[in-house]
């Protein structure tokens, strides 16, 4: 049974909105996305009760050309601005963002449901994306002298100019890192940006869009824009220059080939059955805690946790016990402070999914040791945390992602063949790998995963962010973090200049002959020079 730890209202038996999501505060963030009002409105709904939240206005296709069209015409100025003051902005808005954490952090947890602690570390990402990016983006996007033709004759520089409008379609489970961490360096690159949060998480997305304008950012240059990808999908995808995509696999491919259509390039960070290797060596107090967090941080609504676990056979009877023990002694709740260390899952679909996965796994022979089944008295999408042994290839949750807090643990005899049924998977999205040694990396660098994190469950890699993080597979293309994070919003371009003479002359005055020749000659000097 899992620990109940839960902040309710005495009178309801619910978890109410937090205090600083006021009627006024709703209103006016909502009062940013520019609809004619001629679509229908969504009523959200908070996980930890399933009260009403808020009503969005839907945007209508007009809306999303009406909005493309005013971010166009800010970009221009807005690029105009010299990085420096562009940088500014975002070293303003890190301030903001820690000064007002506690607000994000109850937006975050009203609309998705996570914990505090797990809502806590999508401000600190922002703050660390507002940092990294404002103090790396001079150097990322100066411009580069490449090596000429003709040495001393060909002065040759590659430049970086802004994409234009740049689409970014977040989704709901990491609202703010996701809803403003793409944002940043596309618009410190000078683009714009117009983009279209989950109308779940609606509200987070808003929220940080509103401290970019208390930061300076000119309002018309992110536009936030609400509806179903149904209704308005078509449309965002026809004004972009560049397509920034966070979610399913499926969704990725369809947007994939329209940007392919299209021409327009594209960064997708899709799906993933991730997995953890605990080898012989590791240090199980470590890998115990880390393999909580691994698994069930965000409610396992995480792309990079761990679904999938393999613990060499010398330590799986230490190992699974303990790790069990320690997700059973896991506190869940619906509270607006630090007490709770899971939240609820954001939707009842998601529980669903869930559930579906554990009960098919068990109808197929699988061992629940921990969890298992929904909590409905402590909200209406609380799922205990579960772990699962003796899953056979034929259950869902075997190679389906689940997206929910569960895992399966296999046994492996030998690195060889925890390696190999790690990878055995159309998904490469992030691995976690528990070793005393230098077997650790050995084994991470043979994982077939973007990120691979030794003795941690993710944070290590997500938070390098010079470091670039995506997909391998079906799990993505394209890469966040680090400078490409920034330089695939821009298109680059090369200035080559001919000194002293025109090319031409030469090759005729030599012949085609003489001068095949003459270059052949020349050729052979520069590599024994070791010219490049």
């Amino acid at each position: 049974m899992a620990m109940i730890e839960s902040a309710t209202d005495a009178a309801t038996g619910t978890t109410p909105l937090p205090a600083s999501l006021t009627n006024d505060v709703r209103t006016r963030l909502i009062s940013r996305v520019r609809t004619s009002g001629d679509a229908p409105t969504v009523t959200t709904h908070a996980p930890f009760s399933g009260d009403p939240i808020v009503e969005l206005p839907q945007c209508t296709p007009a809306d999303v050309e009406a909005a493309a069209a005013s971010a166009r015409a800010a970009q221009r100025e807005w690029a105009a601005r010299p990085l420096a003051d562009r940088a500014k902005v975002f070293l303003r808005l890190h301030d903001l963002v820690l000064d007002h954490r506690k607000e994000l952090m109850d937006v975050v947890q009203a609309e998705n449901g996570k914990s505090r602690r797990d809502a806590f570390l999508e401000v600190g990402d922002i703050a660390i994306t507002c940092r990294y990016y404002a103090r790396t983006a001079a150097s990322a996007l100066a411009p580069k002298r490449r090596t000429g033709l003709i040495p001393g004759l060909t002065s040759v520089e590659e430049l970086r100019h802004p994409k234009g409008l740049v689409t970014i379609v977040s989704p709901w489970n990491y609202p703010l890192s996701l809803g403003a961490g793409d944002t940043i360096p596309a618009l410190i690159a000078g683009n714009a940006v117009l983009q279209k949060p989950d109308n779940q998480t609606a509200l987070t997305a808003l929220a940080a869009h509103d401290l970019a304008i208390r930061a300076g950012l000119p309002e018309d240059v992110w536009q936030i824009v609400l509806g179903r990808g149904s209704s308005i999908g078509d449309t965002l995808l026809d004004a972009a220059d560049y397509v920034m995509f966070t979610g399913s696999t499926e969704s990725g491919r369809r947007i994939a080939a329209e940007a392919g259509r299209r021409l327009v390039d594209c960064s997708l960070e899709l799906g993933g059955k991730n997995a953890m290797l605990v080898l012989d060596d590791a240090d199980l107090d470590r890998a115990v805690e880390g393999a909580v967090r691994a698994c069930f941080s965000s409610s396992g609504q995480l792309c990079i946790s761990i679904e999938r676990m393999y613990v060499a056979d010398g330590i799986y009877d230490e190992f699974v016990p303990r790790f069990v023990e320690a997700t059973k002694a896991l506190k869940l709740g619906a509270a607006y402070d630090f007490s709770a260390e899971m939240g609820s899952l954001t939707s009842a679909d998601q529980v669903e999914a869930t559930d579906r996965h554990v009960r098919d796994a068990v109808a197929a022979g699988a061992t629940v040791l921990a969890g298992g089944r929904a909590r409905p008295d402590l909200g209406p999408f609380f799922y205990e945390p579960t772990v699962l042994t003796g899953v056979t290839d034929s259950a869902k949750c075997f190679g389906e992602e689940t997206f929910g807090p569960l895992v399966s643990i296999y046994r492996f005899a030998t690195d060889d063949d925890a390696v190999a049924a790690a990878n055995a998977t159309e998904y490469g999205l992030n691995a976690s790998v528990w070793s005393r040694s230098s077997r650790g990396r050995a084994v991470a660098a043979r994982l077939h995963a973007g990120t691979v994190n030794v003795n941690e469950a993710y944070a290590a890699a997500w938070g390098s962010i010079d470091a670039p993080m995506g997909g391998m597979g079906i799990s993505g293309q394209g890469r966040r973090h680090g400078a490409v994070g920034i330089t695939k919003y821009t298109e680059v371009q090369t200035v080559a200049q001919q000194r002293l003479m025109n090319l031409a002359p030469p090759m005729r005055r030599l012949g085609d002959q003489g001068f095949a020749e003459t270059l052949t000659a020349s050729l052979r000097l520069l590599k024994k020079v070791g010219w490049r």
